[in-house]
This record gives C-alpha cells, structure tokens and sequence, in this order.
C-alpha cells in the first residue's frame, strides 16, 4: 500500500498526519504520495515537517506530483518547461528536501507540446532533483505517447490513476498500454471514494466524506445502481472470508495485473490501520472471479481486437 495526503493540512490537522505516519512505516510502508494542489501546498508542508525528526527520510519513497493548471504568470503555467521547474523547487522547498524519489505529472496539458514537458522531467532527473519520474491522470494514448517518446535518461515508471471495482474504464487501454512499456499502476480511490467501504449502504453518515460540503460531489460520483450490486458482492465476499469489505475491495485492485501499490488515504489513524490489514488478505480463485464478473465493463472493438 502507499499513504495518501490529499487531506493533510486540511481536514486531518499536523497531530493525526504524525500518528497516520509513523503507523504506516510502523506497519512496514514506505511510498508517500502527495501533490503540491493538496491544500495550496500545505500537504507538501505537513509531510515535509515530518520527515527527519520523525521518520528518517531515507525510510520513505517519498512522491509527489506537479498540477498542470493554467495561470496568467510569465510561462503560463500547465506542463510548460517553465511551470513544472518552478513547480518542482517549490515542491522541494515545501517537502524540505534535496529530491523527491518519484515526481509525477498530475495530468495531460494539451496545450503545451509533450517534448517541452518530457524535456522538464528529463532536467528533474538528470539534476538530481527527482530519482524517477512518472504521470497521473493520462488516457491510453497519452501514457503510451509519453512513453515512447521519455528519455532512456527519465523513462516513465508510473502512472497514477482511478482503479477500483468500480471504477475499471483504465482496462480498457491504460492499462494494457502500461503492460506494454513496463509502467507500473498506482491505483488512486481504490476504495471507489470511499464507497466500497459499505459505510453507505443505508445512508450518508454525519462524519464521513459524503456529508462533507467539499467532497459531496465527490462521493456521489459512485453511488449508483451498479455500484450498490458491487458493494453487495464485496461485502458477501467479505461475511465469507471473516473480514471487512474494505479489506476486500483493497486485496482485489492489488493484485490486478500491472499494480504496484493503491493509494489509500485515511481520515484517522483508527481507518488507516483498517486498510492495511488488507496485505494480509488472500482472495480465493472463486471470490475474484465473482468480483471480476460483477464489476464487469464494456470492452469493445477496437480494444478487443477483431
């Protein structure tokens, strides 16, 4: 599993961050993914502010990520050469740091030529600044048109993206593309935002993300009729295996072909603990396939060939 920040500075305040950290490496984790949009910068700042004093640096695979967001300053902000350098010293600054182990793109700018954005990762690594580069967010033929034109120097290793049983549209053909050139996958809402928890199966509870005027939207995203047959399926699977849905739904996407580490986040140490008891979940051959079938999607001509 990876430790997921989105919240830190925000919702989960300096002190929980501490606790969710040193229970993470505590249980043996070591990939920390942030982003320099988390609060503004401030979960670059909380994390950053950690690392050192409280867990040693070096025990952490230390990630984050650069937004391609448009601004009205001199380079234009996006995935311009400019834009992602200033990004990344502000990003070293924040994370009190010398090099992030893996800095990624937080997804695709149209408007910028991708050799100019190559170019920056290409700089990130050759400098020292960035051990290994990687993207998020990118469709099929954005990852693979990224990819075969990357550096031997600063070849992609990663892409970040929206994996679960309810959410499988990367199938289609991120992932195989990613198969394709030896790109790892590190799924993000691996629990479909919460809802493969089965904490909403008979409503919204007052503390959880749902009820949250931020992340209302967020979460309902995937709380349809589809996702209500899945959630059922899980949580059948779990009464059957002694443990909880949320530690099924985490065992299903981390043994997905091409997956390297979900992405969980957690709103307090108690629920993080409960996500990483899913290292020690082994779904049985006929409870996958059962899952498989029931989060089904779509996949037609041409992804499936003639």
């Amino acid at each position: 599993m990876a430790l997921g920040t989105m919240t830190w500075g925000g919702d989960t305040d300096s002190e929980e961050a501490a606790s969710q950290l040193v229970a993470f490496v505590d249980a043996g984790g070591t990939l920390v993914d942030t982003a320099d949009i988390y609060g503004e910068g401030e979960s670059e700042r909380v994390l950053g502010a950690l690392l050192g004093d409280l867990v040693p640096r070096d025990d952490i695979v230390l990630a984050t990520k650069a937004v391609a967001r448009r601004t009205d300053g001199p380079f234009g902000g996006g995935a311009s050469r400019g834009a992602l350098l200033s990004a990344l010293e502000g990003s070293l600054r924040r994370l009190g740091t010398d090099h992030i182990d893996l800095w990624q793109l937080h997804a695709w700018d149209t408007t910028v030529p991708v050799d100019e954005t190559l170019a920056a990762l290409e700089y990130a690594v050759t400098s020292g600044k960035a051990r290994y580069v990687g993207v998020s967010n990118y469709s099929g033929w954005q990852l693979a048109t990224a990819a075969a034109r990357s550096s031997a120097v600063a070849p992609l290793v990663s892409t970040q993206v929206e994996y679960s049983l309810l959410e499988r549209g990367v199938d289609r053909e991120v992932v195989p593309a990613a198969e394709h050139h030896g790109i790892g996958l590190l799924p993000w809402a691996p629990l479909g935002r919460g809802v493969l928890t089965g904490k909403y199966r008979s409503g919204t509870p007052a503390d959880s993300r749902g009820a949250s005027s931020v992340f209302a939207g967020y979460v309902e995203h995937h709380r349809t009729d589809r996702a209500a047959r899945i959630v059922q399926a899980v949580a059948t699977a779990a009464d059957g295996l002694g443990t909880s849905p949320l530690a099924v739904a985490l065992a299903w996407v981390r043994d997905r072909p091409g997956v390297v580490a979900p992405v969980v986040g957690a709103r307090d140490t108690g629920q993080l603990t409960g996500s990483l008891t899913a290292e020690d979940i082994t779904l049985p051959p006929a409870i996958r396939s059962a899952l498989d079938d029931v989060s089904a999607i779509e996949v037609g001509y041409p992804e499936r060939g003639l």
